[in-house]
């Protein structure tokens, strides 16, 4: 047998269906309800086993025994603060965090894709340098703004980039790059550029971008050996990546 108990704004406790007015339900603690009980009153609905009640939303179940030892289920109103805690779970906190740490870091190229269909410039005595991403490098001489002479120092290569980076590691930049050798860079493979005299092979640079404030600029252009280059880019987009 069940019964339903409904708040209702009385200090008396009120039977009814057919119980005793002098009838005491008793909670699980062995408190009846009652004048002096710290219980709440309560208006108590008796519903018989083949005819029972169903609780409604908000409602949760709490065992009681009345004087002679007769065992009920009571159905009562779910306070406020506990159905709070059912839908904010303690963990909420943790799982957020957790959440933010499998977001996956962009890779160095997405980072750089702000950098397409850009060219960059930087002059060192005799020589300029034009810079362009995913395009070509060059070196020219220009006298009266005219070019005087000009070398192609490579063409973005995919492949020959793909290829570094599948026997090649991310290294830290070199001490003549960036003041911090702990840095690392990212590197774009520039091949097939104007043949050299004293090789007879193209020429090739490779490129690395290292994260560096507060702007993007060809930091330094080195020849390394004949006809092959190191040209630097500082790409501050790199320091957001970890």
């Amino acid at each position: 047998m069940g019964f339903a108990a409904r708040p209702l704004p009385l200090l008396l406790l009120l039977l009814v269906a057919g119980a005793a007015a002098t009838d005491q339900i008793f909670t699980t603690s062995g408190v009846p309800f009652g004048k002096n009980s710290r219980e709440p009153r309560y208006r108590v609905e008796f519903h018989p086993v083949d005819s029972p009640y169903h609780p409604e939303n908000g409602q949760e179940s709490e065992p009681m025994t009345d004087h002679e030892g007769r065992q009920y289920t009571c159905y009562l109103p779910v306070e406020e603060t506990k159905t709070m805690k059912s839908i904010v779970p303690q963990n909420a906190t943790n799982v957020i965090i957790e959440s933010e740490r499998k977001v996956k870091p962009k890779e160095p190229d997405e980072l750089l894709e702000v950098l397409k269909d850009q060219c960059f410039y930087r002059h060192e005595g005799w020589w300029s340098y034009e810079f362009c991403y995913y395009g070509k490098i060059r070196q020219v001489h220009v006298e009266n703004e005219k070019v005087i002479q000009e070398y192609v120092l490579g063409e973005y290569d995919p492949d020959a980039t793909d290829a570094y980076h599948d026997n090649h590691t991310s290294e830290s930049a070199d001490e003549d790059h960036v003041k911090d050798t702990s840095k690392r860079y990212h590197v774009h493979v520039y091949t097939n550029g104007t043949v050299c005299d004293l090789t007879d092979i193209p020429r090739y640079t490779e490129v690395r971008f290292v994260c560096s404030e507060p702007t993007v600029l060809i930091s330094s252009i080195k020849e390394i050996s004949s006809c092959k280059y190191v040209l630097t880019v500082q790409s501050p987009m790199l320091c957001k990546n970890p």
